[in-house]
């Protein structure tokens, strides 16, 4: 090796020990939860606005945007429960808007009308109530709610003349309606049999007979897609004899079924415009959306323009089949609203959701990861380098696990992330086994093995993370929400010498009490829920007891902050009270805090900024 070719190599060598942190700014938790979260975006009939959900005013409520203009406009004033938007009333001044109580999940439909008069639409005490679309000429509209059952949605028709409702389907058998003809006649429907397959049936109203479209044969998952215009086909999803979910097309008339779109990974929705002149086709690509368009006279793809680090997370096509809503997100920036003219192909951007005191340079993009488990089952995840974080300023780090089972982590902007990561902390959010997204067989790998292999995936993150030079190796944590929160618990009760530090945001810690508790309304899933996890009121009680950190809280070593919403209906407000309790049995450091106003996820933006404040505060304490 030449004497200069030696210098610069000690030159380097020296240059890269002496790694000095990337300079950022450094935001508070009110900065970050000084974005503006926006969603829906209806078209109004003449199409020159958008309907729309804002928390700009500190909780959900409905907006109209103007397009021309960009200009937004406040139409409710709600002060305590989150408003979203539903759609215009066409023909109307009026607009639908969804709201439940305090975060109970019982979503009722109310009617504002152009003077400003509210009307409940689904009043029932228990009621729960899903919008589910238009008749063809915009006189009525389709609604699904419990309220002659609790266990089970009934379909309703209510007339824009008079707003009375007419039940239309009597759901007796535990079936989800999934979708009706043009005409009304043809109803599907989805008999869930466990969290990876299902019945998919169509039902002549006007006969009786109810037609099975899956194959009995080829077990997997049928997802409805709609009919055309005519009533003639049917589409659906399925992964039946494949990997990943693909597009097939039903002919009613003669059962003749073809394949119209597969890839190699799940086809994730599917829908046709207005008169059918396109359709939209989304593709759960490795955490992100990839969104096809195509030309249904040509078949060819429609080109988007191109956005910048965008990840188009919902599209709305107008029923001029002229302009396309497009909800676009990035890991460094909330989703923002534009629309795109098919004609001219023009582009504007509606709104700038992402608070301007914050500097988009000084957030981080999410990188896309891989590691081996224990096993040697790969497995994929979301990973936040921190910018400060070099070989001589080595950072802490936290595994972050998603609710389900069976979610996923993606690449979108979690403001809660961004802000731990500003802050110093690497975040690798791991999709264990049993995460949607990769295929079926990698879906099925928890099922009745949760607490054993995808809380090894957590902890296999863990090494991985320790692999990093710029990692504190010794100043590791877990931390998630939902089943997330379950996978934390287990992970500071089952394997206590792993995580310094556990952040548990309304977390399972009791599978018995909560498979026993799950709100009526889940009656179709009860089964395919007891399947994977186990059914409490068997011998499986035995194993779930097992997995529960509640009765094993007392090998809980290391501190624990517990997050919580007392109207929660899936995890109930005692799961938390108890395990709290019971870790301070241990005079181990706990951490509790309980939001009056909120159920299973926070939406309230001073509850957001309480509490994943105090998530800094707990780990500058405990971790740092």
């Amino acid at each position: 090796m030449k004497t200069g070719t030696i210098l610069l190599a000690v030159l380097l060598a020296v240059a890269c020990s002496d790694q000095k942190p990337e300079q950022i700014d450094q935001y508070s938790i009110e900065q970050f939860y000084g974005n503006t979260r926006i969603n829906g975006g209806y078209f109004s009939p003449d199409e020159t606005k958008l309907l729309v959900s804002s928390d700009a005013s500190g909780i959900f409520n409905v907006y109209e945007i103007d397009i021309a203009t960009g200009e937004k406009k406040q139409i409710t004033n709600s002060t305590g429960d989150s408003f979203f938007a539903v759609s215009y009333v066409p023909g109307t001044g009026d607009i639908l808007y969804s709201a439940d109580e305090g975060g109970n999940e019982n979503n009722h439909i109310y009617l504002l009308s152009a003077d400003g008069e509210t009307t409940d639409l689904t009043p029932g005490e228990e009621e729960k109530a899903h919008f589910a679309g238009w008749n063809p000429d915009k006189t009525a509209f389709y609604y699904i709610s419990n309220k002659r059952d609790a266990r089970f949605f009934d379909l309703y028709k209510i007339s824009v003349d008079d707003w009375q409702a007419e039940m239309i389907y009597q759901n007796d058998d535990g079936l989800d309606i999934s979708g009706i003809s043009r005409d009304e006649n043809t109803l599907a429907l989805v008999l869930t049999i466990t969290t990876s397959s299902n019945q998919l049936f169509l039902r002549n109203r006007e006969t009786g007979e109810t037609t099975e479209i899956s194959n009995p044969e080829k077990t997997g998952t049928y997802s409805p897609s709609g009919f055309t215009n005519d009533g003639s086909k049917f589409y659906y999803t399925t992964d039946a004899d494949k990997e990943f979910t693909y597009l097939v097309e039903y002919d009613i008339n003669t059962g003749n079924r073809e394949t119209i779109y597969e890839t190699n990974w799940d086809v994730a929705y599917s829908s046709l415009s207005e008169n059918e002149k396109y359709r939209v086709i989304l593709i759960n690509e490795d955490a992100r959306n990839r969104v096809i368009l195509l030309d249904n006279e040509t078949g060819k793809e429609i080109d988007f323009p191109d956005i910048p680090d965008g990840d188009i997370q919902s599209i709305n096509i107008s029923d001029s089949e002229e302009n396309v809503r497009l909800t676009v997100g990035s890991s460094k920036a909330p989703s923002n609203i534009y629309v795109y003219n098919l004609e001219s192909e023009s582009l504007d951007k509606l709104t700038e959701t992402l608070n301007p005191e914050i500097n988009p340079d000084h957030l981080v993009s999410a990188e896309v990861v891989r590691y081996q488990s224990f096993d040697g089952t790969d497995i994929p995840a979301i990973y936040y380098k921190p910018h400060q974080a070099t070989e001589n300023n080595k950072v802490p780090a936290l595994v972050w696990v998603h609710g389900g089972p069976g979610g996923q982590s993606r690449t979108g902007y979690f403001a809660l992330i961004q802000y731990l990561v500003n802050n110093g902390y690497a975040i690798l959010a791991v999709n264990n086994r049993g995460s949607s997204g990769y295929g079926k067989s990698f879906y099925k790998m928890d099922d009745r093995d949760h607490g054993g292999g995808d809380l090894q995936d957590c902890i296999w993150g863990k090494k991985w993370l320790q692999d990093q030079e710029y990692i504190d190796s010794e100043k590791i944590g877990i931390i998630g929400g939902s089943y997330g929160g379950y996978m934390t618990m287990a992970a500071m009760a089952f394997e206590p010498d792993e995580f310094k530090v556990g952040v548990n945001i309304f977390g399972v810690t009791n599978w018995l009490r909560t498979l026993k508790s799950i709100p009526a309304y889940w009656e179709s899933g009860r089964k395919a829920l007891y399947d994977e996890l186990g059914d409490p009121y068997t011998e499986d009680s035995v194993r779930l007891y097992n997995i529960s950190p509640l009765f094993h809280a007392h090998q809980v070593i290391n501190p624990v902050l517990v997050l919580q919403g007392a109207n929660d209906p899936r995890v109930l407000q005692v799961e938390s009270d108890e395990i709290v309790a019971a870790i301070k049995e241990n005079n181990v450091p706990v951490e509790y805090i309980i939001f009056p106003d909120e159920g299973h996820g926070f939406i309230k933006k001073e509850n957001e900024i309480k509490g994943y404040g105090q998530i800094l505060n707990f780990l500058n304490t405990y971790l740092k």
